[in-house]
Protein backbone atom coordinates (compact mmCIF):
# COMPACT_ATOMS: atom_id res chain seq x y z
CA UNK A 1 0.00 0.00 0.00
CA UNK A 2 1.38 3.44 -0.94
CA UNK A 3 1.72 6.36 1.49
CA UNK A 4 -1.56 8.30 1.55
CA UNK A 5 -0.72 11.01 4.08
CA UNK A 6 0.17 14.63 3.51
CA UNK A 7 3.81 15.60 2.95
CA UNK A 8 4.63 18.77 4.88
CA UNK A 9 7.55 21.10 4.35
CA UNK A 10 9.99 21.65 7.20
CA UNK A 11 8.49 25.12 7.77
CA UNK A 12 5.00 23.62 8.01
CA UNK A 13 6.17 20.98 10.49
CA UNK A 14 7.90 23.60 12.65
CA UNK A 15 4.83 25.84 12.59
CA UNK A 16 2.63 22.91 13.61
CA UNK A 17 5.01 21.92 16.43
CA UNK A 18 5.15 25.47 17.79
CA UNK A 19 1.36 25.84 17.61
CA UNK A 20 0.73 22.60 19.51
CA UNK A 21 0.56 23.24 23.28
CA UNK A 22 2.98 21.21 25.39
CA UNK A 23 1.63 18.82 27.98
CA UNK A 24 2.58 20.10 31.44
CA UNK A 25 5.26 18.01 33.18
CA UNK A 26 3.76 15.28 35.32
CA UNK A 27 0.27 15.35 33.83
CA UNK A 28 -1.00 11.93 32.79
CA UNK A 29 2.42 10.31 32.65
CA UNK A 30 3.91 7.20 34.13
CA UNK A 31 6.95 5.03 33.78
CA UNK A 32 6.88 3.24 30.45
CA UNK A 33 10.13 1.24 30.63
CA UNK A 34 12.29 0.33 33.61
CA UNK A 35 15.81 -0.82 34.31
CA UNK A 36 14.29 -4.17 35.33
CA UNK A 37 12.61 -4.47 31.92
CA UNK A 38 15.90 -3.74 30.19
CA UNK A 39 17.77 -6.25 32.39
CA UNK A 40 15.27 -8.93 31.36
CA UNK A 41 15.88 -7.98 27.72
CA UNK A 42 19.65 -8.26 28.31
CA UNK A 43 19.22 -11.70 29.83
CA UNK A 44 17.31 -12.82 26.73
CA UNK A 45 19.92 -11.21 24.46
CA UNK A 46 22.79 -12.93 26.26
CA UNK A 47 20.97 -16.27 26.12
CA UNK A 48 20.96 -16.09 22.33
CA UNK A 49 23.77 -14.40 20.43
CA UNK A 50 24.28 -11.22 22.40
CA UNK A 51 27.60 -9.90 23.62
CA UNK A 52 28.35 -7.82 26.68
CA UNK A 53 28.82 -4.76 24.44
CA UNK A 54 25.34 -5.36 22.96
CA UNK A 55 23.95 -5.56 26.49
CA UNK A 56 25.67 -2.28 27.29
CA UNK A 57 23.95 -0.65 24.30
CA UNK A 58 20.55 -2.33 24.54
CA UNK A 59 20.39 -2.48 28.34
CA UNK A 60 22.37 0.28 30.00
CA UNK A 61 22.19 2.94 27.28
CA UNK A 62 18.52 2.12 26.67
CA UNK A 63 17.95 2.70 30.40
CA UNK A 64 19.67 6.09 30.10
CA UNK A 65 17.23 6.95 27.30
CA UNK A 66 14.23 5.64 29.27
CA UNK A 67 15.26 7.61 32.37
CA UNK A 68 15.85 10.81 30.39
CA UNK A 69 12.49 10.50 28.65
CA UNK A 70 10.68 9.79 31.92
CA UNK A 71 12.30 12.80 33.63
CA UNK A 72 11.36 14.99 30.67
CA UNK A 73 7.74 13.85 30.88
CA UNK A 74 7.28 13.63 34.64
CA UNK A 75 10.20 15.11 36.54
CA UNK A 76 13.06 13.62 38.54
CA UNK A 77 10.79 11.91 41.08
CA UNK A 78 9.13 9.91 38.33
CA UNK A 79 12.51 9.24 36.73
CA UNK A 80 13.70 7.59 39.95
CA UNK A 81 10.89 5.07 39.53
CA UNK A 82 12.70 3.69 36.48
CA UNK A 83 15.01 2.10 39.09
CA UNK A 84 12.42 1.24 41.77
CA UNK A 85 12.20 -2.45 40.83
CA UNK A 86 15.48 -4.31 41.21
CA UNK A 87 16.76 -5.48 37.83
CA UNK A 88 16.90 -9.28 37.85
CA UNK A 89 20.26 -10.95 37.19
CA UNK A 90 21.15 -10.87 33.52
CA UNK A 91 23.54 -13.80 33.63
CA UNK A 92 26.49 -11.40 33.32
CA UNK A 93 27.84 -9.91 36.55
CA UNK A 94 29.44 -7.09 34.56
CA UNK A 95 26.08 -5.94 33.24
CA UNK A 96 24.46 -6.36 36.67
CA UNK A 97 27.17 -4.11 38.14
CA UNK A 98 26.58 -1.56 35.38
CA UNK A 99 22.84 -1.36 36.18
CA UNK A 100 23.73 -0.67 39.83
CA UNK A 101 26.34 1.90 38.84
CA UNK A 102 23.89 3.70 36.57
CA UNK A 103 21.21 3.85 39.28
CA UNK A 104 23.72 5.22 41.80
CA UNK A 105 25.19 7.70 39.32
CA UNK A 106 21.81 9.15 38.30
CA UNK A 107 20.52 9.24 41.90
CA UNK A 108 23.55 11.20 43.08
CA UNK A 109 23.52 13.48 40.05
CA UNK A 110 19.79 14.26 40.24
CA UNK A 111 19.22 14.17 44.00
CA UNK A 112 17.10 11.09 44.67
CA UNK A 113 17.80 8.18 47.02
CA UNK A 114 20.03 5.42 45.69
CA UNK A 115 17.92 2.24 45.62
CA UNK A 116 19.08 -0.32 48.20
CA UNK A 117 19.63 -2.99 45.52
CA UNK A 118 22.30 -0.80 43.88
CA UNK A 119 24.52 -1.19 46.96
CA UNK A 120 24.37 -4.99 46.93
CA UNK A 121 27.98 -6.29 47.07
CA UNK A 122 27.13 -8.87 44.39
CA UNK A 123 26.80 -5.92 41.99
CA UNK A 124 30.51 -5.07 42.26
CA UNK A 125 33.27 -6.48 40.09
CA UNK A 126 36.62 -7.79 41.27
CA UNK A 127 38.18 -7.19 37.82
CA UNK A 128 37.72 -3.93 35.88
CA UNK A 129 35.34 -3.86 32.93
CA UNK A 130 35.54 -1.28 30.13
CA UNK A 131 32.19 -1.60 28.32
CA UNK A 132 32.44 -0.53 24.69
CA UNK A 133 35.67 1.34 25.49
CA UNK A 134 38.41 0.57 22.95
CA UNK A 135 41.82 -0.20 24.47
CA UNK A 136 43.18 3.12 23.20
CA UNK A 137 40.73 4.99 25.49
CA UNK A 138 41.17 2.90 28.65
CA UNK A 139 43.55 5.38 30.31
CA UNK A 140 40.92 8.03 29.68
CA UNK A 141 38.26 5.79 31.27
CA UNK A 142 40.52 5.23 34.29
CA UNK A 143 40.70 9.00 34.78
CA UNK A 144 37.13 9.98 33.91
CA UNK A 145 34.92 7.17 35.19
CA UNK A 146 32.38 8.58 37.68
CA UNK A 147 32.73 7.24 41.25
CA UNK A 148 29.45 5.32 41.05
CA UNK A 149 30.88 3.29 38.15
CA UNK A 150 34.47 3.13 39.37
CA UNK A 151 33.36 1.83 42.82
CA UNK A 152 31.65 -1.09 41.08
CA UNK A 153 34.56 -1.90 38.77
CA UNK A 154 32.98 -0.41 35.64
CA UNK A 155 35.18 2.11 33.82
CA UNK A 156 33.74 4.47 31.22
CA UNK A 157 34.78 7.68 29.49
CA UNK A 158 32.93 10.97 29.72
CA UNK A 159 31.34 10.09 26.36
CA UNK A 160 30.16 6.60 27.31
CA UNK A 161 26.71 7.70 28.49
CA UNK A 162 26.25 10.39 25.84
CA UNK A 163 23.18 9.90 23.71
CA UNK A 164 22.24 11.45 20.39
Amino acid sequence: MAFQGQVLSVDEMLHHALATPETPVGVGVGVLHTAADNARDCRALLATTGSLDECWRFGILQTVDDYTSTVRRGGVGLGAEVFAEEPPPTGATRVDAAFAALACYLARRDGWDVPAWADDPSRRLSEPWYPAVPAIFRDEADRESPPAFRDRGVFITSRSLARA
